[in-house]
């Protein structure tokens, strides 16, 4: 039974990642349908560093994306959690709440659960006031889990690192405050 979740929600564990992740994140990573909102597929070696760079801002600021398990089966599914955002556009930098999850996951409710307890951790643990959202403009479900969470939409803009992807550039920016 794992007993290391940093956080838990009802049927959700949050936890650091291990080297076994790579293999099953990989895997999540190249789902067609999973990534049908991003400009390329990421590498295993990309998958790898992703890791590194999560656990490293974990031990930097007590969050990340977490690594997600079910509770019922310590199952990983995928993450859901927490990052800084450094990007050039007039928000930030910030903390970004962010999700994906593996398809076979998907209208469960995992995402929405999963989110909103991470939010909670944002505002009620680490004292973060503020927490941001984004998705391209065409990623109904993701800004649908946005607003089912209590963001409120902020504006459109063209994402600095998507604006040679006509079809991915315009994206929206959702806020919670705590």
């Amino acid at each position: 039974m794992e007993d290391n979740y940093i956080i838990k929600s009802e049927r959700l564990g949050f936890r650091n990642w291990r080297p076994s992740d790579i293999d099953e994140m990989f895997a999540i990573n190249s789902d067609k349908d999973v990534m049908e909102f991003f400009p390329a597929f990421p590498t295993k070696e990309q998958t790898a560093e992703f890791i590194e760079r999560m656990n490293n801002q974990f031990l930097d600021s007590k969050f990340c994306y977490f690594a997600v398990d079910k509770l019922e089966n310590q199952e990983f599914i995928g993450f859901i959690g927490l990052s800084k955002q450094t990007y050039d556009a007039k928000f930030t930098p910030c903390i970004d709440i962010g999700w994906r999850i593996k398809s076979s996951e998907w209208n469960k409710g995992f995402a929405t659960e999963g989110a909103k307890r991470c939010l909670d951790y944002a505002f009620n643990d680490l004292e973060i006031g503020k927490v941001y959202s984004v998705a391209p403009k065409i990623n109904i479900k993701s800004e649908h889990i946005m607003t089912k969470i209590g963001m409120k939409k902020l504006y459109e803009f063209n994402h600095p690192l998507l604006l040679n992807e006509e079809r991915l550039k315009c994206c929206v920016l959702y806020m919670a405050e705590k």
